[in-house]
């Protein structure tokens, strides 16, 4: 009982001290633990008379008291503490600045595709779409393509096996809406392909679009209105086209297109070959076979068609010196979306070539 003072000293001191709620659980259990100081004393009243222990039981009780008090203000106190602590380690400084973000852009491909379908739409033309899979008829037979033609070849084509094919060409599109639909017809396809090719230049899935115009009176040379407006529309720029007699089995007359060369302006470069020329195009004026399948009478109706690479547009009118497929393959979309975070984005194309070669010229060795 005579040190019961010093105990108390001893214990407010080394609360106040205690720097975390581990060191404070120590002091508690030195002090008031069951064999704690202050648990001890009250051990000691049994050693004292009756007219002693009231007093100095009341004594023991004001100290134990004293330090439970004094232990759960140092406990609210670290806690407080703690969690100030952690506050500031979680705080966001509102006046950082933010975290920067990759700006994506649209493949060129997919530009491309909007751009063609933009453009037709000005010219009075609607979308058309259909099936990817598609029956021998719709993709050959309807269009005049003899059983003994190459494209219809294993080797050529993706065939499954009841018979039906993924589609080679978007002129399927086009014979469903003859047979859907009476004429005047102007629809443009778009749309994906597939072949059994597949080397540095080609892959096996591509894509496409075609054209179809069905009504009275049409010519050829509606054909080569069209064309020559689509073209200099398409690249922004007046340039020289030819029309090259060729054949196609749904076509009759037939014509490959052949733009001057949009990378060298017809000077002559690798990408053309150094004829000055591109080859951009098929086209011609629908076959009578090709009428008699689906149906439309050719003493009231003639037209035109017309089919072409989307792949190979992109590539000419964004300054792409290499196949884009390759292009694609081996650098994925990096330059695309470096393109995009710039002021570059606008549908010019030329620009977008003097942009593309001037950023990366390792791409157009």
């Amino acid at each position: 009982m005579d040190n019961l003072q010093s105990i108390q000293e001893e214990a407010l001191a080394l609360i106040e001290s205690a720097d975390s709620l581990a060191h404070l659980d120590e002091v508690r259990v030195k002090f008031l633990g069951k064999k704690g100081l202050i648990s001890a004393q009250m051990k000691t009243l049994g050693q004292l008379s009756a007219e002693e222990r009231p007093e100095a039981g009341a004594k023991i009780n004001a100290v134990r008291d004293r330090v439970t008090l004094s232990l759960e203000a140092k406990k609210d106190a670290l806690e407080r503490d703690a969690e100030t602590q952690s506050l500031m380690r979680d705080a966001i400084d509102v006046t950082m600045p933010g975290r920067p973000q990759d700006v994506a852009g649209l493949h060129p491909v997919t530009r491309t595709l909007d751009r063609l379908n933009r453009l037709f739409a000005s010219l009075g033309y609607t979308v058309a779409t259909g099936p990817e899979i598609e029956d021998d008829w719709h993709n050959f037979e309807a269009l005049n393509i003899p059983s003994h033609h190459p494209a219809r070849a294993m080797h050529d084509t993706f065939y499954f096996d009841d018979g039906r094919v993924l589609r080679t060409h978007t002129s399927p599109v086009q014979i469903r809406t003859m047979v859907n639909e009476e004429p005047p017809i102007r629809i443009v396809a778009p749309g994906r392909v597939y072949r059994c090719d597949s080397d540095l230049t080609h892959t096996p899935m591509f894509h496409q679009i075609e054209g179809l115009v069905v009504d009275r009176d049409i010519s050829f040379s509606d054909l080569k209105g069209t064309i020559i407006t689509f073209l200099n529309r398409f690249f922004e720029a007046d340039l020289d086209v030819r029309f090259r007699p060729s054949y196609f089995p749904f076509t009759e007359p037939s014509a490959e297109v052949d733009v001057q060369c949009v990378m060298c302006e017809g000077s002559g470069c690798r990408v053309c070959s150094h004829t000055g020329w591109l080859e951009v195009m098929g086209c011609g004026m629908v076959h009578p076979k090709v009428f008699q399948q689906t149906g439309v009478d050719t003493t009231m109706y003639t037209g035109f068609a017309f089919g072409m690479g989307v792949e190979r547009l992109a590539m000419l009118r964004y300054g792409i010196g290499d196949p884009i497929r390759c292009y694609t393959i081996a650098r994925g979309h990096s330059i695309f979306l470096d393109w995009a975070s710039t002021d570059h984005t606008q549908d010019l194309g030329s620009r977008f070539g003097q942009v593309f070669r001037s950023r990366h010229p390792r791409y157009l060795k």
